[in-house]
């Protein structure tokens, strides 16, 4: 995985539902958020934001303390090591097809909540989460349809583009995270029910892992899926422009002339994904401030200058506006 998509943000909101449960079960949520240098104050900040790694962290660690798989949302516990067993019994399929047979069996055999259907309309596949298991809650019907996504497109080695993805509930945060755990699928909310939606063809894709590298995917699989990326977006593209100098950070005709585009044309594709230039300088400036202040051998003044600021007061300006905190409480909190 690339030192890149470890700086990538998300909303805290992520980490709140997370460590739902964990209070009603007598575990220490604080002790928690601080194994993963999550200042736990960061919970009451809307605005505030978090590494996708420490996302990845985080839910490990609270099945672990949970030893639940479904972390406290299904009508009973899923344990430990469930879903090695579900990748084991998948990891022999042929095609993109078999393999998605295999998994909502397998579910469907184990209980506990995780119910899935595979249906074919004309040339759309739809992969729907039941009915009864969308009653289980928001965050449950997201991780349910998360991780398939995100498994597929490891299976495949390659990011499965998504017509749609539906959710029963309303949003719990803003558009544009949901768009970025779905790599940039559009995502619509307050459906009739919970579901992806994708071509059939690439039903007939090939599975390109392996039992030998399951073995290494196992080792962390929610950091590997939710870091691994096969995103061609134009964000991404641009993303990987900006990245070159984040002090000097080329404007938005030489990162069209770069990608040897009209500048109007890149302001196109990016708002047709959700974005503009704008936003994913901004993005990025935060989401390198937030990687490098959990480095305390590194001075706020340094931090500033890394996240491409030339003056630490508009740093902690900037700072502030994202996450309710300065660098310095932020930092204190870790």
């Amino acid at each position: 995985m690339s030192d890149a998509a470890n700086k990538v943000s998300v909303s805290v909101h992520f980490a709140k539902a997370i460590l739902k449960h964990c209070l009603e079960a007598g575990i220490d949520t604080q002790a928690l958020l601080r194994g993963q240098r999550i200042p736990p104050r960061l919970l009451h900040e809307p605005q505030a934001r978090i590494s996708v790694q420490q996302v990845a962290d985080l839910q490990t660690s609270a099945m672990q303390a949970l030893g639940d798989e479904s972390l406290g949302y299904a009508n009973r516990a899923v344990p430990l090591g469930t879903w090695d067993m579900m990748c084991h019994a998948v990891i022999t399929a042929q095609t993109l097809g078999q393999a998605l047979h295999r998994y909502c069996r397998f579910f469907e055999l184990m209980g506990g909540g995780m119910q899935l259907e595979l249906s074919l309309e004309g040339d759309a596949a739809k992969v729907k989460l039941a009915s009864h298991a969308s009653a289980h809650g928001a965050y449950f019907s997201e991780l349910c349809l998360l991780n398939t996504h995100r498994f597929t497109c490891w299976l495949v080695q390659e990011e499965l583009p998504l017509r749609e993805v539906h959710f029963q509930h309303p949003p719990s945060t803003r558009a544009a995270d949901y768009r970025l755990m779905f790599m940039g699928n559009p995502v619509s909310f307050e459906q009739e029910d919970a579901c992806l939606i994708f071509g059939a063809s690439l039903l007939e894709k090939p599975v390109m892992q392996t039992p030998e590298s399951l073995r290494r995917y196992l080792i962390h699989p929610v950091l590997t899926m939710l870091t691994t990326s096969y995103d061609f977006s134009w964000t991404a593209r641009v993303r990987a422009q900006l990245r070159q100098n984040l002090l000097f950070m080329p404007e938005l005709t030489d990162v069209a002339a770069a990608l040897e585009l009209h500048p109007q044309t890149l302001r196109r594709r990016l708002a047709a994904e959700g974005n503009t230039f704008k936003q994913i300088k901004s993005d990025i400036r935060r989401d390198t401030a937030l990687h490098f202040l959990g480095k305390r051998a590194l001075s706020v003044e340094e931090v500033a200058h890394r996240a491409g600021f030339s003056e630490a007061s508009a740093f902690i300006r900037a700072f502030k506006g994202w996450t309710g905190l300065t660098p310095y409480a932020y930092r204190k909190g870790l």
